[in-house]
């Protein structure tokens, strides 16, 4: 298990000789999130995704997910988002979320600085797609299925009580032409600096994230 203050979830792992990984996606079911029992006022905020690279290989991540906020008041307020990281992260504009829709989120790379990233809302039918291209090639060594705690200007977010997120049909493909689930992945624990965190498990197709 690895301990992480940022990430919880489920990574696979290879050396560059086992596998070239072009493509990871899940579908999990938008939270109803809420302010931590302890929290005081403010935003608390995570982000469900998935990547390629960014564990052992930390030159580059091919990433898509939706972040939730959730205020003072009991709102919460989601968005869509791709980034080739150690470019920004940018939002996806033409699709909305509401607790309790499935989205599938799916990055594909093309090539090591080339790929696309896909979020599409099976209950609502809006899908969302983006092209991109990087100067920062990827290992193409890593795929994961996280919830974060991200940044934002500099610091880390209050975590948000997310509850459980579940990615589901959890798949990763490789060049090779295989199909691989996150059965015997490395998982990924968080504790924050905040003091919140959340644990993870992971079987053939899913990947469970819990606060």
């Amino acid at each position: 298990v690895q301990q992480s203050s940022n990430w919880a979830g489920a990574a696979l792992i290879a050396d560059s000789d086992s596998a070239t990984y072009t493509s990871v996606t899940g579908t999990f079911t938008v939270p109803s999130p809420s302010a931590p029992e302890d929290g005081g006022e403010g935003q608390y905020s995570a982000a469900a995704w998935v990547g390629i690279d960014g564990n052992t290989c930390t030159s580059a991540i091919l990433q898509t997910g939706v972040d939730f906020t959730t205020s003072d008041d009991g709102s919460t307020t989601y968005d869509a988002w791709y980034e080739w990281f150690p470019d920004d992260s940018y939002d996806f504009t033409g699709i909305q979320f509401s607790a309790g829709d499935s989205v599938t989120v799916t990055v594909n790379a093309t090539s090591s600085t080339s790929g696309t990233a896909v979020i599409e809302n099976n209950t609502n039918g809006q899908k969302v797609s983006k092209s991109l291209t990087s100067t920062s090639p990827l290992c193409q060594t890593n795929v994961e299925w996280i919830v974060e705690d991200f940044d934002e200007g500099g610091s880390p977010v209050p975590l948000v009580d997310f509850g459980t997120v579940t990615f589901t049909g959890a798949q990763a493909a490789t060049e090779q032409g295989d199909s691989v689930g996150p059965a015997g992945a490395t998982i990924i624990d968080m504790e924050t600096q905040g003091g919140g965190g959340a644990t993870a498990e992971a079987d053939s197709s899913s990947v469970t994230v819990t606060y």
